[in-house]
């Protein structure tokens, strides 16, 4: 039997979220959104905003898919992992460095998402889970690193065997996207090596943009990607040790608000939480989502409210 890439029929045991797997031969059932069915939020590594916007493919790439860049786009911290925590939780909850993170006392954007039964998915490149399926606490595989995973941070999810199988290899996504199995929430992290990060830092950009290019061309020609889809390409954080922080940040798709080119309006990693929220109807963390800037998106009220989506 397959096993569906999300938690889709979840009961309320005990005042928690108890979430059962189902067979992933029958399409996923959509939870409509707002503004889109599905949020794909690809994270690369270490790049000044004005390194990256002067990319041809990165200057280029909103253009070429209905988009919008995003001129006013901060992260959170340095070093990497605070700014991951932060996007799933809206806090980066006393994370000052890249160590291993264990954090369990924050709920994240996965308990939201499973009280309303909106799947998830996390593809981290070079993942690999246990034999057993549990999580893989280790801090390298191959070009993965965990502090880049910022699912394996909260102890919610890292000792949760039901969770751990939405943590996944990246190889899974193009697996997924044939069986029509993507989940709604879907969270790429690429590996070390091919985003540009630390260990390419002095070819960062153009590695990172190569990557970018060769990964989402084709797939911007699937459903799943395509069809009442927010894509969001972001970096981490900036490669300069500075309280700037300033990163490219690229919305892709049908709903952004393309009223030009670019967007100046002050956002960071805590609007990609709060865009969650609103498109979703789901409640706030109480962190720092609390007072985020959602994106400014249109909304899908043209359509009627029993459409059918790529789910089915």
């Amino acid at each position: 039997m397959k096993w569906l890439s999300l938690a889709s029929a979840c009961f309320l045991i005990s005042h928690l979220v108890q979430c059962v797997p189902v067979d992933s031969d029958k399409p996923a059932p959509s939870v409509q959104g707002k503004h889109f069915d599905r949020m794909v939020v690809i994270v690369l590594s270490d790049a000044n905003y004005a390194d990256a916007i002067k990319d041809p493919y990165l200057s280029t790439l909103a253009d070429r898919h209905q988009g919008l860049t995003l001129t006013n786009y901060k992260g959170l911290a340095l070093p990497s992992q605070a700014n991951y925590v932060g996007m799933i939780s809206g806090s980066t909850s006393g994370v000052v460095l890249d160590s291993d993170a264990n954090i369990n006392d924050r709920k994240t954007v996965v308990d939201l998402l499973e009280s309303k039964g909106i799947s998830w998915k996390t593809y981290q490149e070079d993942y690999t889970p246990l034999a057993d399926g549990s999580c893989n606490s280790a801090k390298n595989i191959g070009n993965y690193v965990r502090y880049h995973n910022p699912f394996m941070a909260f102890q919610s999810i890292s000792k949760s065997p039901s969770r751990c199988q939405y943590i996944v290899p990246g190889t899974q996504l193009d697996v997924d996207i044939k069986n029509n199995a993507v989940p709604q929430f879907v969270f790429y992290t690429p590996n070390v090596n091919e985003k540009g990060g630390e260990k390419t830092l002095i070819s960062n950009v153009s590695s990172a943009s190569s990557w970018l290019k060769e990964f989402l061309e084709p797939k911007m020609t699937q459903d799943a990607f395509s069809k009442d889809t927010l894509v969001v390409v972001t970096w981490d954080k900036q490669s300069s040790v500075t309280t700037n922080n300033h990163v490219l940040t690229m919305l892709l798709g049908s709903m952004v608000n393309r009223s030009s080119k670019s967007d100046g309006v002050p956002y960071n990693h805590y609007s990609i939480l709060k865009t969650v929220q609103d498109n979703w109807g789901l409640p706030s963390l109480g962190q720092k989502d609390v007072g985020a800037t959602p994106f400014i998106l249109k909304d899908l009220a043209g359509k009627p409210k029993n459409r059918k989506s790529f789910f089915g």
